[in-house]
């Protein structure tokens, strides 16, 4: 009886240390500075718009004598660990700005779990921020010093004002300020994205005071929701097989499928880069359905002479589960630096990269770094050299009806990242094209393009590349991909024309041993959404089989075109 009194004793003592401890336990465990304060939280603040909208926020107050810097944080997702999983990480993230000297504010976006109004992505983020912004210019303990935090839509908030006067730090991860290319990556509607997005916001309200168990049953769910929506013809019809509420934001999108249109250049308030005087510090994945946009507002920054700071690892967009961790210490890096002036805590040079394949992080003073374009050309005995040679056309036929599946890649899908591709090199409608084993590294940073000479039976149609490492133990592990849609003009008379695949962007070693492996195929659903042959592939309710024919002859020289560096 004695014994167990004692290991109960003894058992209190260790969950009252835990207790105590816990900041700095937890400060251990993400390797983060150790906490400089303790936190008092104010729940409930009802920041009011001009139009009477009220955005429910919570305040995590510093509690020193200091003057203190405030980070915003405002999310769809919710904000505290009342609205499920993703509001308690929000909470988290919160508390731990909150014990290193910072005024933290996390916020329901208009119409989302506790805020009033409708919501309607990206429509009203900057007159709401605008409005939070002015609250805090109110309140006597803001310093006039703000930075904002957070991933995928918490990024896109973050642009829609980043260019107002007291904005000094700007962390947005897996995200981009282009609206038409998150929605239609290279002009092709990301069904996937969009069907799954809706689901997730919609099964979001169902977790209030859920456990994590809940939540992740949430997905499951998602998934299959979604997965009976993908077939849908025409395309308009796919939201309302979700089997949830009608949303009206995804008929006016398949309206306007140009990138021009007032619906894209409009949200957000118009971007323009040379007005954001903030600095920022872009997270991206490799992996990351947002990669490109990310890589392109990092190009417009460093173009406009606001040199940002870029960090880019193996990462897809399920992966902010955990980015949010990993990257917890580089935030609270770049906000101590930037609105704590403490800036050797800043890394010397501004991009850092995870270069697949060497398992290794690198730094460089710019992207992308100095690279030689490197040719591999394709043949119709399936190689893929240096050599050009003269050689037959190949051919295959796309089918709507059984259209080619995207695996992993930069899906927004809980399965996504490098896959083994196998199972599409099996299939009737892809070519496949192999280099020969490399015996010594190659290294590989930047965009990698795809020249391809090409005449389908239809005036419109997509095409599709994947480029894979290709291991000695058989597997196919892809590294990037990418799509061109074309029309009449690229594809009419007896000229073949040249198309050229943009397959976005990676850094990479194949090690030697290994071989280059390219996938050609007429699509990739639901990333980029299969293509009927049609004028109108989002309203066609008739398919067309398309035959492709790819040329690799002196005249016609396809290739692929990889930026090489030196190892």
């Amino acid at each position: 009886m004695k014994q167990k009194l004692l290991w109960f004793v003894w058992f209190i003592l260790a969950a009252v240390a835990v207790f105590v401890l816990r900041r700095r336990i937890i400060a251990l465990w993400l390797k983060l500075p150790p906490p400089r304060n303790r936190v008092r939280i104010e729940r409930g603040v009802q920041i009011v718009t001009p139009d009477g909208v009220h955005l429910a926020s919570d305040h995590f107050v510093p509690i020193t004598q200091r003057a203190c810097p405030t980070i915003l944080i405002r999310c769809p997702y919710g904000r505290n660990w009342r609205h499920g999983i993703f509001g308690l990480r929000v909470e988290f993230v919160a508390q731990r700005l909150a014990e290193r000297g910072y005024h933290v504010i996390t916020q329901d976006v208009r119409g989302r779990f506790d805020s009033d109004g409708e919501f309607e992505p990206y429509v009203n983020e900057r007159r709401d921020g605008l409005a939070t912004v002015e609250w805090l210019r109110q309140q006597p303990w803001f310093t006039g010093e703000l930075g904002m935090w957070g991933p995928s839509y918490l990024g896109i908030v973050q642009w829609a004002i980043a260019d107002v006067p007291e904005m000094r730090a700007l962390f947005p991860m897996i995200t981009s300020s282009s609206l038409y290319d998150i929605v239609f990556p290279d002009g092709a509607f990301d069904l996937g994205l969009i069907l799954r997005w809706i689901t997730l916001l919609e099964l979001g309200e169902k977790q209030r005071y859920r456990s994590l168990a809940f939540g992740a049953m949430l997905l499951l769910e998602m998934e299959w929701r979604v997965r009976r929506a993908l077939m849908t013809l025409p395309v308009t019809q796919a939201q309302a097989r979700l089997g949830g509420e009608h949303v009206p934001y995804y008929d006016r999108w398949l309206q306007e499928t140009d990138p021009d249109s007032p619906l894209w250049r409009e949200r957000l308030g118009g971007i323009d880069h040379a007005q954001v005087q903030s600095k920022m510090h872009l997270v991206g994945g490799w992996y990351d359905l947002f990669l490109r946009g990310l890589l392109n507002d990092y190009a417009a920054m460093k173009a406009a002479g606001n040199q940002p700071y870029l960090t880019i690892g193996p990462w897809y967009h399920f992966s902010n589960v955990f980015l949010m961790w990993n990257t917890l210490p580089l935030a609270i890096e770049w906000f101590d630096s930037q609105l704590g002036n403490r800036t050797d805590h800043l890394r010397s040079q501004p991009v850092r990269l995870f270069i697949m394949g060497a398992e290794e992080w690198r730094d460089y003073p710019d992207y992308p770094p100095p690279a030689q374009p490197m040719p591999f050309y394709l043949a119709h005995d399936g190689s893929l050299s240096q050599t050009l040679t003269d050689s037959a056309v190949d051919n295959f036929v796309y089918d709507p009806a059984r259209p080619t599946p995207a695996l992993g890649g930069n899906q927004f899908a809980l399965r996504a990242g490098p896959v083994d591709n196998r199972s599409l090199e099996t299939r009737s409608d892809v070519l496949v094209y192999t280099s020969s084993v490399f015996d010594t590294p190659l290294e590989m940073i930047g965009a990698i393009r795809l020249q391809l000479h090409a005449q389908s039976s239809v005036p419109y149609g997509d095409l599709y590349a994947r480029l894979c490492d290709a291991y000695p133990d058989g597997r196919l592990v892809n590294i990037c991909d990418g799509l061109t849609r074309f029309k009449p003009a690229a594809n009419g008379g007896d000229v073949v024309p040249c198309l050229e695949i943009d397959m976005w962007a990676t850094a990479y070693r194949i090690q030697p041993g290994h071989r280059l492996h390219l996938i050609i195929s007429g699509g990739a659903h639901p990333r980029w959404c299969r293509h009927t042959g049609g004028e109108n592939p989002l309203f066609d309710t008739d398919i067309r089989q398309t035959q492709h024919t790819i040329f690799h002859d002196h005249e016609h020289p396809s290739m692929l075109v990889l930026p090489v560096i030196e190892s």
